[in-house]
């Protein structure tokens, strides 16, 4: 019997609060032995502690094998005291690359031939928090150093490396701006060409981000790996999201050394929140991450599988052309997981 999967579930705001609690079904159909611990966090959390990520919250994320996160509601505009959890739990955790798959679906819309990932720098750019007013205005720094260039661009090799092993082309494609960012796309690019060396039996190629945003539009089928600083690939993997499908369908995982941190990408939804008709397919998706980067491959592919074929035969839920709820959803999905389950299920710890 395998190790019990100690589990930080965070459902946060929104639909993630009724999304994330249903859909560890699946582990339960799969025969996972988890224990999953309950914990705030997001904006409700913010109204009702002061605090959008609470030290308590915090200390099981870092003592759990995994985290689940779910949607987070975060106001536009500046509140005293508010700041993302996500974003802080990554930078806590020191999640330093955000791993987002794009690859095509059994679903109308989504372009065929796809299967890329994208590897996005998690910790600094223009995301590092550093603004302030200056005049009638005001000036957000980005940050951009040596050392988180070279360790992301290295998790982009290796993950072209592992991509390859299995069939892939093993390309990367390193995403800046340095023709006009030329201190900080410098550095970034430098690092990456100087990861790129470690790596030789891995093709390397360059793309300017406003081109490979029109790249990726019109010929995604090419791209293999890529790697981007923070906004850059949160951009780009949003837009390779939507020629799969949509984020409906979309997940990511943030890693670093430990632990892991999984998401579905879409937010919280509140004009859905209640109505038991959000789609569960990304959280579900996030799951198969954890399963996948925690070792867990044949429990991954079982799960996987069973969600394309959820998407391929229905039922569906409204925001891919069907009327399903999510309950409906993930009863279809467990279903063809128990079609397969080996004859010792386990579940939640108790």
């Amino acid at each position: 019997m395998r190790r019990l999967l100690r589990l930080a579930v965070i459902p946060g705001d929104g639909i993630g609060t009724e999304l994330l609690p249903a859909a560890l079904e699946a582990f339960d159909a799969l025969g996972i032995h988890y224990e999953a611990k309950l914990l705030e966090a997001g904006w409700e959390a913010f109204e009702k502690h002061g605090d959008a990520l609470p030290g308590a919250t915090l200390e099981a994320a870092r003592d759990a094998d995994a985290v689940v996160f779910g949607a987070v509601s975060s106001p536009s505009h500046s509140v005293a005291g508010y700041r993302s959890p996500i974003v802080a739990l990554r930078r806590e955790l020191d999640l330093y690359a955000n791993l987002r798959p794009a690859v095509s679906a059994p679903v109308p819309g989504s372009r065929p031939g796809v299967d890329l990932l994208i590897v996005r720098e998690n910790t600094e750019g223009l995301y590092s928090g550093r603004e302030r007013e200056e005049g009638d205005g005001a000036v957000a720094e980005r940050v951009v150093t040596r050392r988180a260039s070279l360790r992301i661009a290295r998790r982009a090799f290796e993950q072209a490396r592992r991509r390859r092993s299995l069939g892939r082309p093993g390309r990367v494609t390193i995403v800046h701006k340095a023709n006009v960012l030329r201190l900080t796309d410098g550095i970034f690019r430098a690092c990456a060409l100087e990861a790129a060396r470690e790596f030789a039996e891995i093709e390397v190629e360059e793309q300017l981000v406003d081109s490979m945003a029109s790249r990726l539009i019109r010929e995604p089928g090419r791209f293999d790996v890529v790697v981007a600083t923070n906004l850059f690939g949160d951009i780009l993997s949003d837009v390779a999201a939507a020629l799969v499908g949509g984020l409906g369908l979309a997940a990511s995982a943030n890693v670093g050394d430990r632990p892991l941190l999984v998401e579905p990408v879409h937010g919280s939804a509140p004009d859905l929140a209640g109505k038991g008709m959000a789609n569960p397919i990304a959280t579900l998706r996030a799951l198969a991450l954890l399963l996948a980067h925690g070792g867990r491959d044949a429990e991954a592919e079982r799960l996987e599988r069973a969600l394309d074929e959820a998407l391929r035969s229905g039922p569906r839920t409204p925001d891919l052309g069907g009327t399903a709820t999510t309950a409906e959803v993930l009863a279809a999905v467990c279903a063809e997981l128990r079609r397969g389950a080996p004859a010792e299920a386990a579940g939640p710890a108790r």
